[in-house]
């Protein structure tokens, strides 16, 4: 037996045409170019230029002769940037387009064919661009990321150092808890300097740590080669320069943000962070300026989301920026950051499941580190994380948080909406009524009752 279902009624949407629009097929020498015909008759011209800033220039002066408005181009490796930023000097459009829409376009045979299609596409709005923030932010962005390239670097220096100490069985990192901290650099730099006695090294200890100078001396009696000193000499050397880089560019990120600052918020106070002890965490690192900074630069303190640090923070806001127009609904701007679940369905069965996505993603990456940092928290996301990890798995419970940080980061920046955290108890409490009342439905399905029962504390 078949089934027949109701048929839907749509008005059809008849294609308009753009034909003030071009197509670009970027290449690593030689750009193709598809623009409208001088002539004005509907047929189109392709041209060919090379990746010089001359030629740029040149490929931009022609549409605007031709008065193009707006021209799609494939996002091939790196090779599309410099274009791209020419074009929006120039005031034209570029719209970038993912290669993986344009995969199964037929008859894509030449980087001339290329073009073309692209042209066709964009010219009837079949193109979708994809998120790229204002130049400003993408300065910002550059810096980050560039900062963050030497951050990994400043990493390997500090696993180096740690290497030449264990082979000189130096287990500096067993009498302080962090190798960089004041006291395990503080030693680090006395034994590269000709320190060898334990006890004048133990002595070298902050007044906060733990253990005694006589439980660090004994950590700290190692066999003095001279290979793995001059290997911690230099891994050393590269660690303090990296360092100096880092403070660079940390400056010049906060000269920056300090200049896009609005007038009204540039001498105003950041509100107090509801959470004293994060605020305190955050002095103690010394970041309380970026903090400040950034609620200036976007007037929202994405430091109050529990798990979000003002480190995070400034990843969040230098890539993408504090205005979230570009995605409609807050289902948007969690789907581009690849946090919702993907359910693949044909035939009304689901398929089976690929990856979600295939790029990285700065932003997605730092609040699944932010839901990571919150498991233990007495917090309602501490607590709703340890409820899904516990129904489903732990990486299931990382992918539902750092979904919901995403809203609330989306609402702040968006709407304005402040973040509130209602608490442990309250969400336990929350839960528990939420179970009730599915249970209770499904014994009412049943034809049953619950009733409650009431034990005798003293029995």
């Amino acid at each position: 037996m078949t089934k027949t279902r109701k048929s839907r009624k749509r008005r059809a949407t008849p294609l308009s045409a753009r034909p003030n629009v071009g197509g670009i097929d970027i290449g690593s020498t030689e750009h193709f170019v598809c623009v409208p015909a001088a002539a004005g008759d509907g047929e189109v011209e392709v041209r060919s230029f090379g990746t010089t800033t001359k030629e740029l220039e040149s490929l931009a002066d022609m549409l605007a002769d031709r008065r193009v408005v707006s021209v799609a181009m494939e996002s091939t490796s790196v090779y599309w940037i410099p274009l791209y930023e020419i074009l929006e000097q120039h005031g034209i459009e570029p719209v970038l387009v993912n290669a993986h829409q344009l995969h199964n376009v037929p008859g894509r045979k030449t980087d001339v064919h290329d073009c073309q299609w692209l042209q066709t596409l964009h010219s009837h709005g079949l193109l979708r661009g994809s998120f790229r923030p204002t130049d400003t932010i993408v300065r910002l962005r550059s810096l980050h990321r560039q900062q963050t390239n030497f951050v990994e670097q400043r990493t390997r220096c500090v696993q180096w150092m740690q290497k030449a100490l264990d082979q000189m069985n130096v287990q500096v990192h067993r009498a302080v808890t962090d190798l960089t901290g004041e006291t395990g650099m503080a030693i680090i730099r006395a034994i590269v300097a000709g320190e060898r006695d334990p006890a004048r090294l133990a002595k070298l200890r902050h007044h906060r740590c733990h253990k005694s100078e006589a439980q660090i001396a004994e950590h700290l009696r190692g066999n003095w080669r001279d290979d793995h000193l001059f290997n911690l000499q230099a891994a050393l050397r590269m660690y303090d320069a990296i360092q100096a880089v880092i403070a660079d560019y940390d400056r010049q990120l906060l000269e920056q943000l300090q200049a896009l600052q609005p007038l009204e918020r540039h001498d105003q106070e950041v509100p107090e962070h509801p959470n004293p002890t994060k605020e305190r965490s955050i002095r103690s690192r010394g970041q309380q300026g970026t903090r400040a900074t950034l609620w200036r630069f976007s007037g929202a303190d994405l430091s109050r989301i529990e798990g979000i640090s003002a480190g995070a923070a400034l990843t969040v806001l230098t890539e993408i920026g504090p205005n979230l127009a570009a995605f409609p609904t807050e289902k948007h701007f969690v789907s581009w950051l690849r946090l919702c679940p993907r359910t693949p369905i044909s035939g009304g069965k689901p398929l089976k499941k690929r990856r979600n996505g295939l790029g990285a993603n700065r932003v997605a990456a730092v609040l699944r580190l932010a839901a990571v940092s919150v498991r233990r928290s007495k917090t309602a996301l501490g607590a709703e994380y340890r409820r899904i990890a516990r129904l489903k798995s732990a990486p299931v419970a990382v992918f539902a948080i750092a979904r919901k940080l995403a809203q609330f980061v989306y609402r702040m920046l968006r709407y304005g909406h402040d973040y509130i955290d209602i608490g442990e108890d309250a969400y336990e409490q929350r839960s528990r009524n939420r179970r009730f009342l599915g249970l209770n439905a499904a014994a009412k399905a049943l034809g049953y009752d619950l009733v409650p029962v009431h034990t005798d504390p003293a029995g």
